[in-house]
C-alpha cells in the first residue's frame, strides 16, 4: 500500500495545483468569502482523518453554551438527507429525528445532539446558507470540520494537528493524507496539537512547535485525550471498570482508533478489535458477527466497547429486540474529552471568550 501511494504521486501534483489555484482565488478576492456580524468559530485540520475535531467542538460548546445561544454547523457527512436540517431544543425544522439520528444528520452532529440537547445542531453542505438561516436566532456559530470551506471567513479559526502524525510527510491526496498544502496553516489564528501524551515535557513541546513552525500571530496549544468512565448506549454512567482479566471487544468505525486501543491496553491485554473504515454504516450483519464471536469467547468477564461517534451509527433497536443475538451484548461507550496541558486551558478559554465578547460588541454597534 505504501508503494502504491507513491505511484499516485503525479495525481497528488494535479490535485495540489487545483487546491493552490482555488486558495489563491479566495485570497485574491476572485472567489468571495462571506464574513458575518456574529462570532463564527471554525474547527478543522489539514489532513483527512481524525485529529480530534469533534472533541474540540464539544469543548467549545461546554465553554460557551451557558452564556450564549449557540449552534453547531456541520456538513453532515454520510447522512441520507440533503440541504439544511436544524435540530434545536424545541424540535426539528425539517425532520423528526429517531434514535438512529446519524442517518438524518450524520454521526458527529448526532453525537452533539445526544450530548447537548439544549443547543441547536444544524447541518448544511452550503455553510453560507446554513449560517444565514441560523443567524436570526443565535449569538454564535461553531463550524465543525470547516477549515477548507473558504466560502465562509471565520472570525476565529482553530487548526488541529495530531501529535502522532506531525512527523508524517506532507504529501497531498491521493499519495498522502493532506487536503491542502502545509502552508495553508497560515489562515488559522489558533493551532492546537491534539492527542499528546499527558506528560509531554516543555522541551518536547518545543520540538513539536519547531516542526509545525507557527507564525508570529498564531497561538499554539497542546492537548491530550481524557478518557471518561464507561456509559451505556443511553449515556448513563455504567459504573464498570476494565480489569486485566476482562476481554474487551472493541467496535470502531473511526479514522484512527489506535489511541483508544492503547488506552484499553493499559487495563487489559485481551482486546478483540472489530475495525471498520471511518463513518462506516454499521449493519445487522456486522453486529451478528460481533455477537457470534462474543458468544464463543470463554472469558468470564467480557464486554463490548465502542466510541461515542460509532454509537450514533448503531441502531439501538437491535440490542433491545435481540436481533442476531445482539440483545445479549453488553455494549458500552467510552467517552472522551479534550484536556489542555500545563494549565494552558485557561489561556485558551480567555482567548476564545474574549473573541466572542468583542465580536458581539462590534455587532451591537451596527
Amino acid at each position: 500500500m505504501k508503494y502504491l501511494r507513491w505511484l499516485l504521486f503525479p495525481f497528488s501534483l494535479l490535485y495540489g495545483l487545483v487546491v493552490i489555484i482555488r486558495n489563491w482565488c479566495y485570497d485574491a478576492g476572485v472567489f468571495k468569502s462571506r464574513r458575518f456580524k456574529i462570532p463564527v468559530i471554525s474547527v478543522g485540520n489539514l489532513e483527512v482523518g481524525g485529529a480530534g475535531k469533534s472533541p474540540m467542538t464539544e469543548y467549545l460548546v461546554r465553554l460557551l453554551k451557558d452564556q450564549y445561544k449557540l449552534a453547531t454547523l456541520s456538513r453532515g457527512y454520510g447522512r441520507r438527507t440533503k440541504g439544511f436540517v436544524e435540530v434545536s431544543s424545541t424540535g426539528t425544522t425539517d425532520l423528526q429525528l429517531t434514535t438512529h439520528n446519524s442517518q438524518l444528520i450524520g454521526d458527529e452532529p448526532a453525537q452533539f445532539r445526544h450530548k447537548f440537547p439544549d443547543i441547536t445542531v444544524a447541518v448544511c453542505e452550503n455553510r453560507v446558507k446554513g449560517i444565514e438561516l441560523l443567524l436570526p436566532d443565535h449569538d454564535l456559530i461553531l463550524m465543525d470540520d470547516a477549515y477548507q470551506h473558504r466560502a465562509v471567513e471565520a472570525g476565529l479559526s482553530i487548526l488541529l494537528f495530531d501529535y502522532n502524525r506531525v512527523d508524517d510527510a506532507h504529501l497531498l491526496l491521493p499519495a498522502g493524507n493532506m487536503r491542502e498544502p502545509f502552508s495553508g496553516r497560515w489562515r488559522a489564528q489558533v493551532i492546537v496539537v491534539t492527542k499528546c501524551p499527558a506528560q509531554l515535557t516543555a522541551d518536547e513541546q518545543t520540538v513539536v512547535a519547531g516542526k509545525i513552525d507557527p507564525l508570529p500571530y498564531q497561538q499554539l496549544f497542546f492537548t491530550s485525550i481524557a478518557y471518561q468512565g464507561l456509559q451505556n448506549l443511553d449515556g448513563e454512567a455504567a459504573g464498570l471498570t476494565i480489569g486485566k482479566d476482562t476481554t474487551a471487544f472493541l467496535l470502531t468505525g473511526i479514522a484512527n482508533a489506535e489511541p483508544l486501543v492503547q488506552h484499553l491496553g493499559h487495563s487489559t491485554s485481551h482486546i478483540v478489535h472489530h475495525k471498520y473504515p471511518d463513518h462506516h454504516p454499521f449493519t445487522l450483519k456486522n453486529i451478528a458477527k460481533l455477537a457470534g464471536e462474543f458468544e464463543v469467547c470463554t472469558s468470564a468477564k467480557k464486554i463490548v466497547v465502542t466510541t461515542e461517534k460509532d454509537a450514533q451509527r448503531l441502531d439501538h433497536s437491535w440490542f433491545k429486540t435481540g436481533m442476531a443475538g445482539a440483545g445479549d451484548l453488553p455494549v458500552y461507550v467510552m467517552p472522551i474529552r479534550v484536556e489542555f496541558l500545563k494549565e494552558s486551558g485557561q489561556r485558551f478559554n480567555q482567548l476564545v471568550t474574549e473573541y466572542v465578547r468583542e465580536h458581539r460588541a462590534d455587532n451591537s454597534i451596527h
